[in-house]
């Protein structure tokens, strides 16, 4: 590997190269990461959405939200009909929730958390779950009655789903702001490949959590308080 291609692959941002069918041809490990989360299709679109008009490179300003990722830029550059290659650029962004409430927590083991909602999930219904968890979370603080009375309604909203994946994850260039002081978000994501209705979630305004939903999936996002 030469200077050039070591200095792209630890490039903090994503840095692909699509062929003109939309087939891979190179893509960094951030943007490895990246593709766990999004279809290459949809990056592909995405790339042609921001190229030049002609044969060059391009970098457009944009407030682009993709899954965990916030972007605040991208480049597109082409010099043939043949490649097209794009690099975007994440922002460090802050979130500002001063209502979330941060008073009763304490330090717990989230993944233990979120198996024992599963655990009784499975006891009421028959979901196949997919487990997808970033062991390097630390344990943190969090008020654990409320998170898990709140995963046992997810899990019951996705009670006639087949299939279910759960992902505990650290959310990439994302922050969020509580009294003055910056913590890292973790985010738990439930989703399925099939609509739900999620009317029924509501949590309350003093809430130690961030809840979100679209048909599919729901986000809990949880502050880092070590």
């Amino acid at each position: 590997m030469s200077f050039f291609e070591e200095w792209v692959e630890l490039d903090l941002n994503p840095v692909l190269s699509f062929s003109s069918n939309a087939k891979i041809i190179y893509s960094n490990s951030e943007a490895q990461f990246l593709l766990n989360r999004i279809k290459q299709k949809e990056l592909f679109d995405l790339a042609l959405t921001y190229a030049p008009k002609t044969f060059g490179a391009q970098t457009s300003y944009i407030d682009l939200n993709i899954k965990n990722y916030t972007f605040y830029a991208i480049t597109v550059m082409y010099e043939n009909e043949d490649e097209i290659h794009m690099k975007l650029y994440k922002s460090a962004m802050v979130k500002k929730e001063s209502s979330l409430n941060i008073k009763n927590i304490n330090t717990t083991n989230i993944f233990t958390l979120v198996d024992l909602a599963i655990s009784t999930s499975k006891i009421k219904n028959d979901i196949n779950f997919t487990k997808n968890y970033d062991p390097s979370i630390p344990e943190f603080k969090l008020d654990a009655s409320t998170f898990i009375k709140t995963l046992n309604n997810i899990f019951d909203a996705f009670r006639d789903k087949e299939n279910v994946t759960c992902s505990i994850l650290l959310k990439i260039g994302e922050y969020i702001k509580i009294d003055n002081k910056k913590y890292s978000l973790i985010s738990v994501e439930i989703s399925s490949n099939k609509k739900s209705d999620f009317s029924s979630l509501i949590t309350k305004e003093n809430s130690s959590f961030i809840l979100t939903a679209d048909e599919t999936k729901v986000n809990i996002d949880l502050p880092l308080i070590l």
